[in-house]
């Protein structure tokens, strides 16, 4: 079958280097996609919040399956339009989509439906938001409502800290995404990740990673879209994972109850606390960086899974993982996530590639005259799999060095903590 993938970054490019393992794989189309992307299968310019114009190029390019990676045509309704042409989607809809688009829609729903989260409100105007600081206090998390590409978050450990925040947002920072604003507790322990596939009926979790966030060493510094990544989570007892698994099929029971047909990948975002697992958020998509650590661990055929996630037959599949461990680190510009420069050559992705378990996934770069340049603020996604947790992340470091840019940016304690244990972290 030919199919069309969504995206430009390491999250497209790993979920394209998985479909086109597959046997089913016929052709595969990637809009835009990026510079390693190509190698993988036609980049193409469309514009993918467009869903009249994504529906009608899959149906003239003979695509039976389309795959939305990024949240922004999610949000848009694109898979909407291509199920009303007739064409398999994996990703939500509109409805579902607002899981991720509206943290307030969020809450609302872990509310009604009892699932474990932080104490909120939910401010339309400053002096709301300010008022409420003031009576609730510091630490205190400020979350801009809709879409900011990761970084609408401020976790305050200070009262001026998140009233500066809140200011930002509405001042317009974030633009229509932080008109509303919603103000957590402030939870404290150790963030991990559940992905899993849902055809709004089954629920077929996915092993957990964690994601570091910050974008310097020690969890210091100003929130990304992601630094670095590994699966699966040693610190994460086998009661937290069944709890986590019961929450997800709670949650995808109750936007069922609510009429929302939701198939595709829903990401759970848990604080471990001292009292058990407690939400943080729900993106209505696959993980960046995370699904770099997860798919590659996939032995299931991933278009076997999406195709039956499409066409709610999920129940007919079982997930198979490979026994090892996977670590990513990302390989950023300098500067990220504030100003950075584009356009320098990078060197060093064929030996890294050579290391046995080693996969080099692309997310800013552009390819020109057969050589890589980089093109955004995380460039490259270095993943390594091991026998040992240990052994993949020696090994995802060795590849990282082995790769070299002007202005080469990156955290080297990707996964230090989980190293020490559960005692590395305040709980």
């Amino acid at each position: 079958m030919n199919i069309l993938l969504l995206g430009s970054g390491g999250r497209e490019c790993a979920i394209a280097t998985s479909i086109v393992a597959s046997p089913k794989c016929e052709k595969l189309y990637i809009a835009p996609g990026n510079g390693g992307t190509a190698a993988l299968g036609e980049n193409v310019a469309l514009d993918i919040n467009d869903g009249e114009a994504v529906a009608a190029w899959a149906k003239k390019n003979d695509c039976s399956l389309v795959v939305i990676g990024p949240e922004a045509p999610l949000v848009a309704g694109v898979a909407d339009c291509v199920r009303d042409a007739g064409i398999d989607c994996f990703g939500p809809g509109a409805d579902g989509a607002r899981m991720e688009g509206s943290k307030d829609f969020s809450k609302s729903i872990m509310m009604k439906y009892d699932l474990p989260t932080a104490a909120y409100k939910t401010c339309t105007n400053l002096e709301e938001a300010l008022a409420y600081l003031r009576e609730q206090g510091a630490p205190i998390v400020v979350k801009a409502d809709g879409l900011a590409a990761g970084k609408g978050v401020t976790v305050a450990q200070t009262l001026q800290e998140a009233e500066d925040a809140v200011r930002e947002c509405f001042d317009g920072r974030f633009g229509e995404a932080g008109a509303t604003v919603v103000i957590e507790e402030c939870m404290k322990g150790p963030e991990c990740s559940i992905l899993a596939f849902t055809d709004g009926e089954t629920v077929k979790p996915m092993a957990p990673s964690q994601d570091h966030k910050r974008a310097y060493e020690n969890d210091e510094g100003p929130n990304t879209g992601g630094m670095g990544v590994y699966s699966p989570v040693p610190i994460v007892t086998d009661d937290e994972y069944a709890t986590m698994i019961d929450v997800m099929e709670r949650t995808v029971a109750g936007l069922k109850a609510e009429g929302i047909d939701y198939r595709g990948c829903l990401y759970g975002g848990f604080m471990l606390t001292e009292t058990g697992p407690r939400l943080l958020e729900f993106n209505a998509r696959f993980g960046d960086p995370e699904t770099q650590v997860v798919l590659p661990r996939l032995e299931t055929d991933l278009v076997d899974v999406m195709v039956a996630t499409a066409n709610k037959k999920l129940a007919d599949i079982e997930l198979a993982w490979k026994p090892e461990w996977a670590v990513s680190v990302v390989l950023a510009s300098d500067g990220y996530p504030g100003d950075y420069k584009k356009g320098f050559e990078i060197t060093g992705i064929d030996e890294a590639n050579a290391l046995e378990g080693v996969h080099v996934y692309h997310a800013g770069t552009k390819l020109e005259d057969g050589k890589f340049y980089t093109n955004g603020g995380r460039v490259l996604n270095v993943t390594a799999l091991g026998e040992s947790f240990q052994a993949a992340r020696d090994r995802a470091y060795e590849a990282c060095d082995l790769i070299n840019w002007d202005g080469k940016f990156m955290r080297r304690d990707i996964g230090a903590r989980a190293l020490r244990g559960r005692d590395a972290w305040e709980i």
